[in-house]
């Protein structure tokens, strides 16, 4: 079963397709990552899922049920653009008052369990409006995770955070899939941070889902290139050039893609009169990915 599955969603504004016949599929326990550019209906996805917008056309099912059915709904939580919390009121108040809005039965019970899931059971005093970016986030997420959900929906939740607040986010959404079995659907433009997460991708263009794919198989797609630098970068790229099909000088670097044997690399220049000062073999990560989609998507 999957946590997500949309068939052939559309919706739009004044006549223009903010989401345009997409089809998605979230496997349950998995952390999707949602990306695209600005504007190419990332958040109204979520907002239809969460049943915040009513679609044109198309289906959405949640773990195998349609999405409006009330036994599902409340299955799901959600931080889309912020928290909505009261600038004055202190985390815990914030907190029990979203708890006695859903009619959870124990509250205190369950503030503290969500405080200690975002790593701030020993902040529930502080008021809203004192909190740090990260902590405004986490306590997003806090409320999300009231009474427990099998399906977390983020939207730029690591967007604005300083380092240690991302590896901190980071920890929080891999504790809350591999402790807890909560699906996470989060969309971020810090494609770099998102690769060390992510289970699964999918990637949005102009409304509609032009990829979806695994984490291995983003692996397995991904182009092999060897970097490397001389005292003439000119001069050796043009020796580069005559031999291998694709040469490129980016950041600071020779790259020579999708070829794995870097002897061959060093032995070529080397006879042609150049020294490698440094050699690295890579992987392109994610963010070269998809701007490379892009560009082959730009140029079909």
């Amino acid at each position: 079963m999957n946590a997500i599955e949309i068939r052939n969603l559309s919706k739009s504004f004044r006549g223009m397709y903010a989401v345009n016949n997409l089809n998605m599929t979230v496997p349950v326990g998995s952390i999707y990552g949602f990306i695209g550019e600005n504007g190419s209906g990332k958040s109204t996805t979520e907002k239809l899922i969460c049943g915040h917008l009513v679609p044109d056309s198309g289906e959405i099912k949640l773990f195998g049920r349609d999405y409006t059915d009330a036994g599902v709904r409340v299955r799901v939580g959600a931080l889309i653009e912020n928290a909505g919390c009261f600038p004055s009121s202190s985390v815990y108040q914030n907190l029990r008052m979203q708890a006695i809005n859903l009619g959870l039965p124990s509250p205190d019970e369950e503030i503290e369990r969500v405080l200690t899931i975002v790593r701030m059971e020993d902040s529930a005093t502080l008021k809203f409006k004192s909190c740090s970016l990260g902590m405004k986030q986490r306590i997003g997420i806090a409320m999300a995770l009231l009474g427990d959900p099998a399906l977390l929906i983020l939207d730029e939740p690591i967007n604005g955070l300083d380092t240690d607040g991302m590896r901190i986010m980071r920890e929080i959404l891999v504790d809350i899939t591999q402790t807890y079995g909560c699906t996470v659907l989060i969309s971020s433009h810090i494609l770099g941070e998102l690769e060390k997460i992510a289970t699964h991708y999918g990637i949005i263009r102009q409304g509609r889902m032009i990829q979806e794919l695994s984490a291995q198989e983003m692996e397995a797609r991904a182009r092999i290139f060897t970097s490397l630098k001389t005292e003439d970068m000119q001069g050796a790229k043009q020796v580069l050039t005559a031999k291998f099909d694709n040469v490129r000088q980016e950041d600071g670097y020779l790259r020579v893609y999708d070829v794995d044997d870097t002897e061959t690399i060093v032995d070529y220049l080397y006879k042609n009169g150049h020294v490698i000062s440094e050699i690295k073999k890579n992987k392109i990560g994610l963010e070269e990915y998809y701007v490379e989609l892009m560009s082959q998507k730009e140029n079909e």
